[in-house]
């Protein structure tokens, strides 16, 4: 499984978190993307502890044949 990270603006919009080289951020762990998450976004990760809401979250990458190589062992 591979994940990704979104946080929510102002207005209600769920946007995907990238990195410096403005691609999205993936991770192949879902811990691994939570302590991003929380690294990213210290404050709105504490928030939803304390006073409710959802403003981050972690999201899991359904993978698509159309979408991803072929993962096929290579033919000898």
């Amino acid at each position: 499984m591979r994940y990704k990270i979104e946080v929510q603006d102002d207005t209600g919009i769920w946007s995907d978190v990238r990195g410096d080289d403005g691609h999205i951020l993936v991770f192949d762990d879902e811990n691994a993307a939570r302590a991003a998450l929380a690294e990213r976004f210290p404050v709105l990760v504490q928030m939803e502890k304390y006073a409710g809401g959802k403003r981050t979250r972690v999201i899991r990458i359904l993978e698509d044949e159309d979408d991803w190589p072929d993962k096929r062992p290579a033919a000898e």
